[in-house]
């Protein structure tokens, strides 16, 4: 996410954005502190990423295997 954030150019509306692993190797994203305004933007991405997964998902779920 960090890195998708990073390459919209984004990372200037996120300046405490950090990638890091938790002890199991886990991914974790550290925002730090952000403006009202990021935290909508943050949210409106997430809402359009996970309305084309599903789309796609739904799609490939209609779609007869060969």
């Amino acid at each position: 996410m960090a890195e998708q954030l990073a390459g919209l150019g984004l990372d200037t509306d996120f300046p405490g954005l950090k990638a890091d692993v938790n002890v199991r190797g886990e991914g974790l994203v550290s925002l730090g502190a952000i403006r009202p305004e990021a935290a909508e933007l943050l949210a409106e991405l997430t809402t359009v990423g996970l309305s084309v997964k599903m789309a796609a998902d739904a799609k490939s779920a209609d779609t007869p295997a060969a």
